[in-house]
């Protein structure tokens, strides 16, 4: 099955006048389960968006020189391939979930701002040194085993490794204008080689198996660490990144809490799923004014006590929200 882009006039809303053998649609169904039905087409489109059309290849892009976003999403594509003829003008390009096993023919695609290769069956991060100037890349749920050669790809702003085969934390230097990074659902051990990464605002490590907080001092423009789901046992580490606004250390093995005051910015705070005992290591977020939500339940401190919403806010009245309810 492939994308059929045939030559057609621009769109109006009168209808089309085609030459003869001149096509005026995609010939492949609008909806899955719909093959009669054709999709028009203006050649002069900008964006094109072919979500579950059963589509195996890629092909038929001559006729849309003015093509800048191109989704793909939910096909059966199972190779990257004909788009040297949207080289200079494509901006954007999804292939979420499709059946792609490697990243390749990429080079003329200079313009390339956001690539989205998600949920497919790609094992190695390869072949996307000529996208100097992409911003986005989207990786999520694929085969891959280890961070490499992203280092041309300077300009990255988002990097998403979510659900992959990932051990370690490596190859990201060259990163510095990175500023969201999320790596949760791996089997990384240790959190290490972000030094580099000033500009950082928002760091995702959950679920993977991690039992210490380290190596964080270099970002101090975080404002979003997501740690839950791994086995830390302590809070610590987290002195210079006094910008942070969310903090998630849910499911972890974490006994009490300590001073969090230099966190001035914090706004939520989630602990469900740990084993605090002490009610009174609440006063640790006392000084927090700008909290306004938190998680304890499903801890020692949550079971088994009708006092326990009232005895939290009191110990912090600034709240808004207890668990998944809100305060009176």
């Amino acid at each position: 099955m492939a994308v059929l882009f045939p030559t057609m006039n621009n769109c109006h809303d009168e209808e089309e006048v085609h030459a003869p053998g001149e096509q005026s649609s995609v010939e492949r169904s609008s909806t899955p389960d719909d093959d009669s039905a054709n999709v028009t087409i203006c050649r002069t489109d900008s964006h094109l968006d072919l979500n579950h059309y059963r589509l195996e290849k890629i092909e038929g892009l001559s006729d849309m020189p003015n093509l800048k976003e191109l989704c793909l999403r939910c096909n059966l594509i199972t190779k990257i391939e004909n788009l040297n003829d949207v080289s200079s003008t494509l901006v954007e390009l999804d292939l979420y979930d499709n059946q792609l096993t490697k990243i390749e023919n990429l080079d003329q695609l200079t313009c390339l701002e956001q690539l989205d290769l998600s949920f497919n069956r790609i094992e190695k991060i390869e072949n996307l040194d000529a996208l100097t100037g992409l911003k986005r890349l989207y990786l999520v749920h694929n085969r891959i085993e280890k961070i490499e050669n992203l280092e041309l790809l300077e300009q990255l702003t988002l990097l998403e490794l979510g659900n992959n085969r990932i051990r370690k934390l490596e190859n990201l230097e060259s990163l510095t204008k990175l500023k969201e990074l999320y790596v949760g659902g791996n089997k990384i051990v240790a959190v290490e080689n972000l030094e580099k990464l000033t500009e950082l605002r928002v760091l995702s490590l959950q679920d993977n198996r991690i039992t210490k907080i380290a190596s964080l001092n270099a970002l101090k423009n975080l404002e979003g660490l997501y740690l839950s789901g791994n086995g830390i046992k302590l809070i610590e580490g987290l002195e210079n990144n006094c910008k942070i606004q969310t903090l998630d250390l849910a499911n972890n093995k974490i006994r009490s809490l300590v001073d969090l005051s230099f966190m001035v910015n914090l706004e939520e705070f989630w602990f469900n799923d740990n084993e605090l005992e002490n009610l009174g290591d609440l006063k640790c977020l006392a000084k927090c004014s700008h909290l306004k939500t938190v998680y304890f339940e499903r801890n020692p401190v949550s079971t088994g006590d009708p006092l326990y919403r009232r005895k939290v806010m009191m110990e912090l009245p600034q709240l808004k929200q207890i668990d998944s309810t809100l305060c009176r």
